[in-house]
């Protein structure tokens, strides 16, 4: 009935110090986070959007085909505020009223309008993809009022 006794007794001090050693940690992390300005807890292998590093917008800059079409988006170059020098083919050039690019969060997304003959403010909305080299998202033609999925690759 000793043993039992102690062996009781043990059980209780071991629970009670892991229970006060996780109450600390709790306490420690969340203070630290609270002086951090943190929102979330920290936890290991989680990326935090603000610190990761946002895609250059010079990284779209090229020629890049939509393989349904043959059509093609141009990106020569993009100002600081954004704004695109860019062309678009199908396959004889397409006035682009609009070509600008931006940062959604960690995205790079684009915007391209067309206003010609048989494209009345048509536009793509695409967001880049880094690690598969591409550019994705919707067309809208206009001229039917529908929306498509598409897809853009590089071409150089």
């Amino acid at each position: 009935m000793f043993h039992e006794k102690r062996k009781g007794i043990l059980i209780l001090a071991v629970v009670a110090t892991v229970v006060v050693v996780v109450a600390v940690l709790v306490f420690y992390v969340g203070k630290n986070n609270v002086q951090e300005g943190k929102k979330e807890p920290a936890i290991s292998g989680v990326s935090d959007p603000a610190k990761e590093a946002k895609v250059d917008l010079e990284k779209i800059v090229g020629r890049w085909l939509r393989p349904d079409g043959g059509y093609i988006i141009e990106i020569r170059s993009i100002g600081a505020n954004g704004r695109m020098d860019a062309g678009y083919f199908n396959p004889n050039p397409i006035n682009v009223s609009l070509a600008e690019a931006s940062h959604r969060g960690d995205a790079v997304r684009v915007f391209v309008e067309l206003k010609d003959v048989g494209y009345p403010g048509s536009s793509y909305t695409l967001t880049y993809d880094p690690q598969r080299d591409l550019l994705s998202g919707t067309y809208f033609q206009a001229a039917l009022n529908q929306t498509f999925d598409v897809i853009f690759v590089r071409t150089k």
